[in-house]
């Protein structure tokens, strides 16, 4: 059945008032009645909040499209683990996006390839061409999955810094006056005297200067940030060093000099008592619970992996308008480096994503609904909600929010009632269809900076900044066509030498880089963590990811 398009009844303010005191969903002429919807599941292997079962923009959703999905979370488990239970029951979603779990659910045959559905239905190959497609092929020669994040439809419009990067809160800028902060060492320097003359908060609760998240696959926030500080991009598991262009050459980055010197650091702010005592222990929840009171003054991880949940809670608690809202700096080891923390281009990473599985009892069905929610309509619905409720639309055709609509959208109550995004399904970022306004909210640039608290503007100001990737600084450049090559590493099995020797590498890491940095004696620990990661084998890896390297760089 065609989907239609919303109506200037349906957004009417009778139906904005109705939708504020709470919405039952019917079927309107042209859409589907309550006993035509079908209804799937879904798993992601990521920590999040359900919606509830009546949640309104997944009612109206489901009558427009046929369909519905239930989503379910990670919770107490890696993905791995939780992966690997479902594939044991037997028991699998209709949707799935598995983490670094998909080769798993690939190997057991347990999802269904894409090919036929990619042809047929036109907003799914829209989302990338011919030759991206077929860099999700695996080695049966087909697809099963496509990564649904950072893919642009028209202009990129990108406001935020959704990479990894040292993150300071705006507070801790103001204070000392906006200084210039492009190395690590004065950026602990700026934390320590901060921490010096303000050691609480206004409400007397204690601060704590630097942080670090080390819980499962997120030890990233630890251990990837010296490819960073040495000026390389994040290829995630290596450096690129691409110094002769003719033969860019795979570098360990967790062996070289400048990795010495940041764990170093990081053991004596520890003995300083500037890093959190509780890092090496704390889970992901405790971690942002932390981060959510507003008392961390700083630490390293991705946008993605805080922001959504910690800014939400800093608007409805009025955290925000203490300054508590972190911006990035672009970091090197040294002044005078070029830094590169910054992707400006589309990253296209194919090791993940969502996929449909072989239990799904209607994969057409399934795939026409991941088509449906790409519709310029439904995708508006899902991020940026109902016209007269939670955007309101300008004379030139621009939506935007009002104070009290932006404050509506970061409670959380109100996010599972009614809000229903479909966050690992298929969407897009760039610009809407109508060539005006952004995709999302987050990358409406009115919408941004109206949005954004005083504290924060005035830091933006202060740096000369538009954007968070203004604040980071990075140099423009376009991806090389190896990038990234945590594509290929993520995707590693133990059914080859350099599998193991990546599986290996990361258990030292994990059991080692806290005891570094915890250590009474820096040197002799480093040695004794070198000699463990030495007999990794790492060299295995760093010749597989060099001979993906030249593959991807069209090198014979």
């Amino acid at each position: 059945m065609k989907l239609r398009k919303l109506t200037a009844l349906f957004l009417s303010a009778t139906m904005a008032a109705t939708m504020l005191t709470g919405f039952t969903a019917s079927a309107e002429e042209g859409e589907y009645s309550d006993d035509e919807i079908i209804s799937f599941t879904m798993f992601s292997a990521m920590p999040g909040s359900e919606i509830n079962d009546d949640n309104e923009i997944m009612d109206i959703i489901a009558h427009k499209v046929g369909a519905k999905v239930k989503e379910t979370w990670l919770t107490g488990q890696t993905a791995a683990e939780a992966v690997g239970t479902i594939i044991a029951s037997g028991d699998l979603p209709d949707f799935i996006d598995g983490g670094d779990g998909m080769m798993a659910l690939y190997d057991e045959g347990a999802l269904v390839a894409w090919d036929d559905y990619i042809e047929k239905y036109p907003n799914l190959k829209e989302m990338y061409t011919d030759e991206e497609w077929d860099m999700f092929r695996q080695d049966d020669g087909h697809i099963y999955w496509a990564n649904v994040f950072q893919n642009s439809y028209g202009e990129n419009r990108s406001t935020t810094h959704n990479d990894e990067a040292f993150w300071v809160q705006a507070r801790v800028l103001e204070w000392a006056g906006y200084p210039e902060i492009k190395t690590l060492d004065q950026y602990f320097d700026l934390l320590e005297s901060y921490y010096e003359a303000n050691p609480t908060m206004e409400d007397g609760t204690p601060n704590i200067p630097y942080t670090i998240l080390c819980d499962d696959w997120r030890y990233f926030c630890i251990e990837n940030a010296p490819e960073f500080l040495d000026g390389y991009p994040n290829d995630g598991s290596v450096i690129v060093d691409k110094s002769d262009p003719s033969a860019p050459k795979i570098v360990d980055y967790n062996t070289t000099e400048t990795a010495k010197r940041y764990f170093q650091k990081l053991n004596e702010e520890y003995a300083k008592g500037m890093i959190d005592g509780e890092f090496a222990t704390q889970i992901y929840d405790e971690y942002i619970a932390k981060l959510s009171t507003g008392a961390v003054l700083g630490m390293c991880d991705q946008w993605w992996d805080f922001a959504f949940t910690v800014n939400d809670v800093f608007k409805q608690q009025g955290l925000d308008l203490q300054g508590c809202n972190y911006v990035p700096l672009g970091l090197t080891i040294d002044e005078g480096m070029d830094n590169r923390w910054h992707t400006y281009d589309d990253t296209l990473n194919n090791s993940s994503g969502c996929a449909v599985t072989t239990s799904c009892e209607d994969p057409d069905a399934a795939f026409k609904f991941m088509n449906d929610i790409l519709d310029q309509e439904i995708h508006d619905l899902r991020f940026w909600g109902i016209e007269g409720v939670d955007y309101l639309v300008d004379d030139d055709g621009m939506y935007y929010r009002t104070e009290e609509m932006r404050m509506q959208a970061a409670d959380t109550a109100y996010q599972a009632s009614h809000f229903c995004q479909y966050s690992y399904m298929p969407q897009w970022l760039g610009t809407s269809r109508d060539g005006k306004n952004a995709m999302q909210p987050t990358e409406q640039t009115s919408e941004f900076f109206s949005g954004l608290a005083e504290p924060l503007r005035a830091c933006f100001e202060a740096y000369g900044a538009e954007n968070y990737p203004d604040m980071i600084g990075s140099i423009v450049e376009h991806n090389e066509p190896w990038f990234p090559m945590y594509s290929f590493s993520n995707a590693m099995t133990t059914e080859t030498p350099g599998g193991v020797a990546w599986t290996k590498m990361g258990e030292v890491k994990h059991e080692w880089l806290p005891q570094v940095v915890m250590s009474s004696d820096f040197e002799g620990t480093w040695e004794q963590y070198m000699e463990a990661y030495n007999d990794t084998d790492p060299q295995s890896f760093l010749d597989e990811m060099q001979e993906e390297l030249n593959r991807r760089a069209g090198i014979e």
